[in-house]
C-alpha cells in the first residue's frame, strides 16, 4: 500500500509533465504581451538563478553530499 501512495504522490507532484509545462507557460503568457514586462521577467529570472544556483551548490557540497558534514568535524 505504501508503494501505491508513493507512486500517486510522485505522479501528481514530482513527475507531472503537464504541470511543469503549465507552470513554465503561465509566466510566459502573462508577461509576453509587452516588451517592457517581458524584459523585467527575464531580468528577475536571471537574478533569482544567479543567487539560487550557487546557494544550492554550497548546500549540496557542504551538507548533503556523502561525508560532507564529517569532513568539517574532527572527532579525535
Amino acid at each position: 500500500m505504501e508503494h501505491y501512495l508513493s507512486l500517486l504522490v510522485r505522479s501528481i507532484f514530482i513527475e507531472n509533465m503537464a504541470l511543469s509545462f503549465f507552470l513554465g507557460m503561465c509566466t510566459f503568457l502573462a508577461v509576453s504581451k509587452k516588451v517592457k514586462t517581458s524584459f523585467g521577467l527575464g531580468v528577475a529570472v536571471i537574478v533569482v538563478l544567479t543567487i539560487a544556483v550557487p546557494v544550492n551548490n554550497l548546500v549540496y557540497n557542504l551538507l548533503l553530499k556523502d561525508g560532507a558534514i564529517v569532513d568539517g568535524v574532527d572527532l579525535t
